[in-house]
């Protein structure tokens, strides 16, 4: 069974950049499709970056593309998402999943395909 442990998050001056990592445990990342996401009270969580486990990117959002970079280290079973030039619209908790789904590069877009998800971490964007 994965545990992903999400760090990183906290607050950040409009401008600011921040780096999200995901620690993976149980198993090999590089196995899987890893994706960020987020999501705030009272709103469906937004798909932010996916790639699939060959590290090819699948999936950027429009509201963050050119902002944020989705990333993988496999020697530390980690991902990461580099958040640059934050907006208050960017606060939200963000969190990283996991999928096995052999039909990733068509499913991506439907959350239900990520078996493993991490707690979230916040990330406050203030003006």
């Amino acid at each position: 069974q994965v545990q992903l442990v999400e760090s990183g998050g906290g607050s950040v001056q409009a401008g600011g950049p921040l780096r999200l990592s995901c620690a993976a445990s149980g198993g090999t990342l590089s196995t899987y499709a890893m994706a960020w996401s987020r999501q705030t009270p009272g709103v469906w969580r937004e798909l932010v970056s996916v790639f699939d486990w060959t590290g090819g990117r699948l999936y950027d959002a429009d509201s963050v593309k050119g902002r944020f970079t989705i990333s993988r280290v496999n020697a530390l079973n980690t991902v990461f998402l580099q958040m640059d030039n934050l907006k208050p619209e960017d606060t939200a908790v963000y969190l990283c999943a996991a999928s096995t789904t052999s039909n990733i590069h068509t499913e991506y877009w439907y959350t239900y395909v990520y078996e493993y998800w991490g707690q979230g971490t916040q990330v406050t964007v203030s003006s």
